[in-house]
């Protein structure tokens, strides 16, 4: 890989362990780590190549697919229309969409399928994986179904369909697509939800994992929300993937956008100087909403409404942070407690759900130089 650059890093804190030394130590193709404090950048160093054949440095414009590292995003969108008065965690998501109360599911609360407790991980009936590339047929295919739990009784990680959950409640309270929302509201930021095919000659090539993801013993849900043929939508990496605006899974960014949009958890609601979320908001998107084994990774998480909670998983650095990490190991956080936010992106995927080694490990060489 080439030497990493770097950017504002204070000279008296070490580095977190360089990326030109990452096919020994940290297992890279191209990857990048950026650090704000404050809403200031403190570190940025990016290296390696953005193509397979490593003929295409790496750069700093380029963009990376963070798949689930979206959910962040989407979480801290989702908060703005409750900020705007559009939305309210506690609302019932049939109060805006009356189809969902079909099968039981009346009296589950906007906070709750953002916290992965809807009971709808994935489709409870096979299903050809090109539903995915029409969102109206996964929304109507969700509202009919009856959830594969209690909803409220615990959480069970919805892979891909809490973004078209989320996506079409957002919809209907703001008349806009979460896509459509971050462009709009966020333009000064790298990140893209549905890429415009002029925006894909930035886009980074990935290189698939080694092996799948440990998911513990297999069962109904996890075989629905993982396993099953139409678990997840085919042509990843695809201009109609990028095209696609699927807020779960296919956001495509920069590390340092990450990092910019968890500063406004990680900074009293804050992007910079522009105020974005009030402190009664910041608490309703923070605060746990269930704790507790996940029906579907294999893990006790503490969930928020749309982001984990470090609590008990310690992979958000040591203090109270929030975050989400993406298939493969990218990452996103946020530290209130030491207004810090961070974000890691890196094109060869390792088969981590949760807690990449390669980014806890820069997170705790970063907390070490603090």
């Amino acid at each position: 890989m080439e030497p990493a650059r770097r950017a504002s890093l204070p000279s008296a804190t070490p580095s977190p362990p360089t990326f030109a030394d990452a096919p020994e130590g940290l297992n890279e193709q191209a990857a990048r780590f950026s650090v704000l404090i404050e809403g200031e950048t403190v570190v940025d160093l990016w290296a390696g190549h953005a193509d397979t054949a490593r003929t295409i440095p790496f750069t700093d414009t380029t963009l990376t697919p963070v798949f689930s590292t979206g959910k962040a995003v989407m979480a801290v969108l989702m908060a703005t229309a409750v900020q705007a008065g559009d939305l309210d965690y506690d609302q019932t998501v049939a109060s805006l969409w009356p189809a969902f109360a079909a099968q039981g599911k009346q009296d589950v609360t906007v906070a709750q399928m953002l916290s992965h407790q809807s009971g709808l991980p994935g489709f409870s009936q096979a299903v050809d994986p090109a539903i995915w590339f029409d969102a109206a047929a996964v929304a109507e295919t969700l509202a009919a179904q009856a959830p594969m739990w209690a909803p409220g009784a615990a959480s069970g990680y919805h892979p891909i369909t809490v973004g078209y959950l989320a996506n079409e409640v957002f919809r209907r309270a703001t008349g806009r697509t979460l896509g459509q929302a971050l462009r709009q509201d966020f333009p000064d930021l790298d990140l893209w939800i549905g890429l415009p095919e002029a925006e894909h000659g930035r886009v980074a090539q990935m290189r698939k994992p080694t092996a799948a993801p440990d998911l513990g013993p297999i069962d109904a849900i996890k075989q629905a929300a993982f396993l099953d043929r139409g678990s997840a939508p085919g042509g990843r990496g695809s201009a109609e993937w990028r095209k696609m605006e699927i807020p779960s899974a296919n956001l495509h960014g920069t590390a340092l956008g990450l990092a910019r949009m968890l500063g406004v958890v990680a900074n009293d609601g804050h992007l910079g100087d522009r105020p974005v979320l009030s402190a009664d908001t910041l608490s309703q998107l923070t605060r746990e909403r269930i704790h507790g084994p996940d029906k579907v990774l294999p893990f006790v998480i503490s969930w928020a409404a749309g982001l984990m909670r470090n609590d008990g998983l310690n992979v958000f650095g040591p203090g109270a942070s929030l975050g989400h990490y993406g298939w493969g190991g990218s990452m996103a956080m946020a530290d209130p407690s030491r207004r810090l936010s961070a974000a890691y992106v890196m094109t060869r995927q390792s088969p981590h759900l949760i807690g990449d080694p390669r980014a806890v490990r820069l997170l705790e060489a970063l907390y070490e130089a603090l």
